[in-house]
């Protein structure tokens, strides 16, 4: 087992151990005063797509979720002209998506369910259509929250990942991945029905 599994796999038995657990292993990875990601996901980016509160210009309303595809940043809009920023991986060629939706529901360590259309692309994937228990080999990562329009599934995610070196990087297959410590910080700060604007 290298390096990179032997970390992940321990933060992974950290998490799923329990609320109070989770607590800390976030705790851990993070400078509660500085607001530093040190975790080992957090060590794989560049800086600018570490968490950071960043000048924010537009008029949507504090507790919107805005991507911004182009740029390859997810903000959380604080108000003031304030928001908090990450890094995120968005959908490769021919998958990169616009427009409104909502977080319908949420999970940790969620389960991983390709869509028929993904197996038919990748064949080799018909192994998990019945799913892949959530754990840190698990694509969807630490936490999911599932985008929905008009009281439907979208099926796009906001999640975190178990390739923390594809963000900032155009690479999925329309969801947006954080690094797990990130996501699990948004996770933190997002209730079901918050708005969501994807913008190229």
């Amino acid at each position: 087992m290298d390096r990179r599994a032997f970390l992940m796999g321990t933060v992974g038995a950290l998490v799923v151990a329990g609320s109070a657990r989770a607590q800390s292993a976030l705790e851990f990875f993070m400078d509660a005063e500085e607001g530093n990601f040190r975790g080992p996901g957090s060590r794989e980016v560049a800086p600018q797509y570490r968490p950071q509160d960043v000048d924010f210009d537009g008029n949507e309303q504090a507790g919107t979720i805005v991507i911004d595809v182009s740029e390859r940043f997810l903000y959380l809009v604080q108000g003031g002209g304030r928001a908090r920023r990450y890094g995120i991986g968005v959908g490769r060629e021919g998958f990169a998506w616009t427009g409104r939706a909502y977080v319908g529901r949420k999970s940790e360590w969620p389960t991983w369910t390709p869509p028929p259309a993904m197996i038919r692309r990748q064949p080799e994937l018909r192994e998990y259509a019945g799913g892949m228990p959530g754990g840190p080999q698990n694509p969807l990562g630490a936490r999911a929250m599932y985008l929905y329009r008009g009281g439907s599934d979208t099926l796009y995610r906001i999640h975190g990942t178990n390739a923390p070196w594809t963000i900032g990087q155009a690479v999925s297959s329309g969801c947006i991945r954080m690094v797990n410590e990130h996501v699990e910080d948004l996770y933190e700060r997002v209730p079901v029905g918050t708005r969501v604007v994807v913008r190229a």
